[in-house]
């Protein structure tokens, strides 16, 4: 037997292709600030802005033109305060972004939206405080109340991320309640505590004022809590679940895809890209054959849904492609 004759050229090769890539898996991150009104270069996110009201509608239409149908939005808010108020003003960032996308794209677009209070309150961290301790159940009372508003302003799914016990239930009680009971919830069921957010968290200035997120977030050592996560959102309600980051976990994406046959997403987050894109412009890595890598490995493992700041160049890769 010789494994090369079915290597023996690229036609060959595209034949007997395993795991395939299509734009169809991809969601594009974006920020929004409701602070600026023109896009802002991000810090350590080469190519990646944040956006404003006057641009938010030019990005997404670059986005959709390449073929990529679904968006996920991060606020930025003008204001502050340690009930993470903004998040669920009916005329906060996220939900006026919304509303402007829902106009002008119809059902053409997925509007995915973050669930969260951590760019929203003054100590960075992703729920309430109570002697500088992250209070649970208050803080559900909070996340319901940003996915309703979401959800009211045209929101196709809404994504908590905050790590909260109890979030998918209580999100999904509330949004049926109030007739919102095609809206989808997306859950970062096993978010880990990883060193791979930096970018992010500069980007929408939600590093935390003290200490860190290590009891709410999993700890990148357990594998068992990860499926103990994903079968309790699953049993919440969840439609689809989330693994984040994606690099560093492909273990934990294939263990969830063997175990349950609910939609799976895997996070491409900033660090990830930002290591690529430095590596690239030092000429260490040649960086569309390593993108590619990458996301074809996180498909492998089993993701059916893949966030990335890659998206719109591996878009027009696979355009160039066809």
């Amino acid at each position: 037997m010789r494994m090369r004759r079915l290597r023996k050229n690229s036609a060959v090769r595209r034949l007997l292709k395993e795991t395939s890539l299509d734009v169809s898996n991809l969601v594009y991150p974006i920020f929004v600030d409701e602070c600026i009104d023109n896009k802002t270069q991000i810090k350590y996110m080469p190519y990646q802005y944040k956006h404003s009201l006057k641009t938010i509608v030019d990005e997404v239409e670059d986005v959709v033109s390449l073929g990529i149908s679904a968006v996920v939005l991060f606020g930025i808010p003008k204001v502050k305060d340690d009930g993470g108020s903004s998040a669920y003003a009916k005329n906060g960032i996220v939900q006026k972004v919304v509303k402007l996308l829902r106009s002008n794209f119809s059902d053409s677009l997925v509007i995915i939206t973050d669930v969260c209070l951590c760019e929203y309150t003054l100590r960075g961290h992703c729920g309430l405080l109570k002697r500088d301790v992250v209070m649970n159940d208050e803080t559900l009372n909070v996340l319901t109340k940003i996915a309703a508003s979401h959800a009211e302003a045209g929101a196709d799914v809404v994504a908590p991320s905050s790590m909260m016990d109890g979030q998918v239930s209580r999100i999904r009680d509330v949004l049926d309640t109030r007739g919102f009971l095609n809206t989808s919830i997306l859950s970062y069921s096993t978010k880990f505590a990883s060193s791979f957010y930096k970018p992010f968290r500069e980007a929408v200035d939600s590093k935390p004022a003290f200490g860190d997120r290590k009891n709410y977030q999993m700890n990148y050592a357990n594998m068992k809590e990860a499926l103990r996560e994903v079968e309790l959102d699953v049993s919440e309600g969840a439609d689809i679940v989330m693994v984040k980051p994606a690099l560093a976990y492909l273990d934990i994406v294939k263990a969830i895809k063997d175990r349950f046959s609910i939609p799976l997403a895997a996070y491409n987050v900033s660090g990830e890209y930002s290591m690529v894109k430095y590596a690239s412009k030092l000429g260490l890595l040649e960086e569309k054959e390593s993108v590619l890598e990458i996301l074809i490995a996180i498909r492998r493992a089993g993701a059916d849904i893949i966030i990335t700041y890659h998206a719109k160049d591996v878009a027009k890769w696979l355009n160039e492609d066809i």
